[in-house]
């Protein structure tokens, strides 16, 4: 019988150089602005995956605490927060890197690039409160995807392998493999003119005074010598037979209302006389003349 030969295990040194030179690569690939191996080294990616790679093991061991702080100093060295339990393949990079966030069961497979500003969150605790305990609540990645800068993707859904997801775009349902997700292009309108839904209904092209400096309306032109004089007689007839002008009101001020004219009674108002003339409940026997008007309406108010 022949002995049996187990695979022989490279040790970790080597494995780890192996895995050095390998991103590395990927950020020498996918980065025009690295030029070397040196610069590779100096890239921020590499070390907030070193350091994810630190403490999604002690995660994994039970030792929260510790991989919360890992987690910690590679955000403040690298402005990129991966929390320790989420799942990163190999060959993944993180262009620029400033601002991504990664949830704690989000899944990144391998060959995935991710931009700047880029979320992989969930949907709020309100709703992941709801789910089964240990459930995903993090989107899962696909291998071979690319999310531009400023994607964000809430919740469990999955991005197929090989999807682009434009810039600025919002994700919260599946996305097929290969398929596209563009977020809406900002429109360019030439100086000085509205927008384009402005012109496609025919509406005139507001120049840029017209936009800054509102129209203020002009006044009425003055009597001129041909205008008629009024007498004093016609002048005081108008005024007794005219209104009273309301007077101005200063800008921001509440304007009162109008009091009622003298010897008029504003509608719903009653004298004291017909309020003391009803029972007042909790103040003695109802009104039954028993008692003088003066003393009612002296209990009254």
């Amino acid at each position: 019988m022949k002995p049996v030969r187990l695979p022989r295990r490279r040790p970790p040194e080597r494995r780890l150089l192996n895995r050095l030179r390998e991103v590395c690569a990927t950020i020498r690939q996918r980065d025009p602005s690295v030029h070397g191996t040196r610069e590779a080294l100096l890239h921020p990616w590499l070390t907030a995956l070193a350091l994810h790679r630190l403490g999604n093991r002690l995660y994994r061991r039970g030792r929260r605490c510790s991989a919360r702080l890992v987690a910690l100093t590679a955000r403040h060295l690298t402005q990129i927060e991966i929390h320790p339990g989420a799942s990163i393949g190999r060959r993944v990079f993180v262009d620029h890197g400033a601002a991504v966030v990664i949830g704690e069961t989000a899944v990144v497979e391998d060959d995935v690039t991710l931009f700047h500003q880029v979320t992989l969150g969930s949907v709020g605790w309100w709703h992941d409160g709801l789910r089964p305990p240990g459930s995903r609540r993090h989107p899962r990645v696909g291998a071979g995807a690319v999310l531009g800068c400023g994607a964000t993707v809430l919740g469990p859904v999955t991005v197929g392998a090989g999807a682009v997801v434009g810039a600025g775009a919002l994700v919260v349902h599946d996305v097929p493999g290969g398929a596209r997700v563009l977020s809406p292009l900002a429109e360019i309108s030439e100086p000085g003119t509205r927008p384009a839904e402005a012109a496609d209904r025919g509406d005139r092209p507001a120049e840029v005074s017209d936009l800054a400096v509102p129209q203020v309306p002009q006044a009425a032109p003055a009597a001129t010598a041909a205008t008629p004089v009024p007498t004093a007689t016609a002048t005081a007839s108008a005024a007794a037979t005219a209104p009273a002008a309301a007077p101005a009101v200063p800008r921001g001020a509440v304007p009162r209302p109008a009091l009622p004219a003298e010897g008029r009674r504003p509608p719903g108002d009653r004298s004291l006389e017909d309020r003391a003339a009803e029972p007042c409940p909790g103040r003695g026997p109802a009104a039954d003349g028993s008692r003088s008007t003066e003393e009612r309406i002296h209990d009254y108010v």
